[in-house]
């Protein structure tokens, strides 16, 4: 997905980190570049919005439960692939 906007970061970058940010698993600096993102484009914000969404849903029905490490490392992988799988989706022909 991407705004089609010039931004600091790359929108796809942003999708691809956002349950790093969500769990406070990234640097600052890192963190800060992210935030500084989703406040001025809103369709990561919109995008962020719901994997947050996600993210409480999954809280709510395994409770206090934490995934293993292997299994955590292979859903961001899979997930960064669907971001850009979906982002292709609106590039021209």
């Amino acid at each position: 997905m991407s705004c089609g906007e010039p931004h600091e970061t790359d929108c796809r970058e942003v999708l691809a980190e956002v349950y790093l940010y969500l769990d406070l698993e990234c640097a600052d600096d890192r963190r800060n570049l992210i935030r500084h993102h989703l406040d001025e484009c809103s369709p990561c914000l919109r995008e962020y919005g719901i994997e947050q969404e996600v993210k409480a849903l999954v809280a709510r029905c395994c409770g206090n439960e934490t995934a293993p490490m292997e299994l955590r490392e292979r859903l961001r992988t899979r997930l960064a692939g669907l971001v850009f799988e979906n982002d292709s989706q609106y590039l021209p022909d």
